[in-house]
């Protein structure tokens, strides 16, 4: 198990060894002593979550505002291109995302720490997509910034026709989730 820093503070791309054979290939996706280390301080997730999504579904940009989750993001099956935006208010990264294609191919998970809004767009026909989280969910403390904001200017590709749930349409703008802030 081996970390990328990205662009964003604290937030690491996990590259994990895979063995493979004539049968197929073994990794190891989390070994909490191993991965405490690479990150530098002790996590602990309390929840599993897994989604399936289909061609061109866009979800997010997700977040909790009280109950903070830091997550561990991969996709078992398929293709998504991933978001994480810095939405911690006294951050240097402040406003800034991050992208990455994550698919069953890579192997390559995201660590996204607690003050960050994440999203996806599924690539692929359809896409298996995991999660562990530092806390729980409590759908009365989740909060969406629209993901198209341009505001955010967030390279979507293009060549999708996406589809996106009627709460992250009517998301808040990045504008109005800065002056929430004050």
């Amino acid at each position: 198990m081996k970390i990328k820093k990205t662009n964003l503070d604290g937030c690491f791309i996990v590259e994990n060894k895979i063995l493979r054979d004539s049968r197929g290939f073994f990794t190891e996706i989390y070994h909490k002593e191993k991965f405490d280390e690479i990150i530098g301080f002790p996590v602990n997730f309390v929840q599993d979550n897994f989604s399936f999504s289909t061609k061109g579904v866009l979800r997010g940009l997700h977040f909790q505002k009280k109950f903070p989750q830091g997550k561990l993001v991969r996709v078992l099956k398929g293709k998504v291109f991933d978001v994480v935006v810095d939405i911690r208010k006294n951050s240097e990264t402040f406003g800034s995302h991050f992208c990455l294609e994550l698919n069953d191919k890579n192997h390559l998970q995201l660590w996204i720490p607690k003050g960050f809004a994440h999203g996806f767009l599924t690539l692929s026909d359809t896409a298996y997509f995991e999660y562990k989280c530092t806390d729980y969910y409590y759908k009365e403390d989740e909060d969406t910034i629209n993901c198209k904001d341009p505001d955010l200017d967030i390279p979507w590709p293009s060549n999708i026709n996406t589809i996106i749930s009627q709460k992250d349409e009517d998301a808040k703008s990045f504008k109005n989730f800065i002056n929430s802030l004050k």
